[in-house]
């Protein structure tokens, strides 16, 4: 894969965040990843995980990477798509980097042991790059989730309000 293998993990270590063209939906998903020795993890399903029907099923995926600076597609191709399985070397390898990524959990107690029983993680491997995004790309609004942040928004003591703020 050579240069654009290189692109690849060098737009999947910087941005979080990658879009799945799932079989089955009629746009692609937003969805969290973890760069990991050539390989970009996601976790999904059970409570409280992201959404992404059929992932956990389909051999091959197109994935695509957005620039982190400007947010547009920057490279798109097609992965296969493995569960890993708990209980292996690669499961005890990943969930702690995982875990580690996974900011916004609502406890981060036991997170490990819930994922091994209601979630999947799924490896997914450079195998094509010659996929192109679907049309419209840059016009995919995110789908409707219950997802919600940890909290209210964190309160500044003592500091000058802006003149935006007031």
């Amino acid at each position: 894969m050579g240069l654009n293998r290189a692109l690849v993990e060098e737009a999947a270590k910087k941005s979080g965040l990658l879009w799945l063209d799932l079989p089955g939906l009629p746009q692609p998903r937003a969805a969290w990843h973890v760069w990991h020795d050539g390989s970009a993890y996601v976790l999904t399903g059970g409570e409280g995980e992201q959404p992404l029907p059929g992932l956990a099923e389909a051999a091959r995926v197109t994935v695509i990477l957005r620039s982190k600076d400007k947010g547009g597609r920057l490279v798109s191709f097609v992965a296969a798509a493995e569960p890993v399985e708990p209980g292996t070397g690669l499961w005890d390898e990943v969930t702690p980097v995982l875990a580690k990524e996974r900011l916004n959990a609502r406890t981060h107690e036991g997170q490990v042991e819930a994922w091994a029983t209601g979630s999947w993680i799924v490896r997914l491997t450079p195998v094509d790059e010659a996929a192109q995004a679907p049309d419209g790309y840059a016009t995919v609004r995110p789908v409707p989730t219950p997802a919600t942040t940890a909290g209210a928004p964190p309160r500044m003591f003592g500091g000058r309000r802006r003149r935006a703020d007031r």
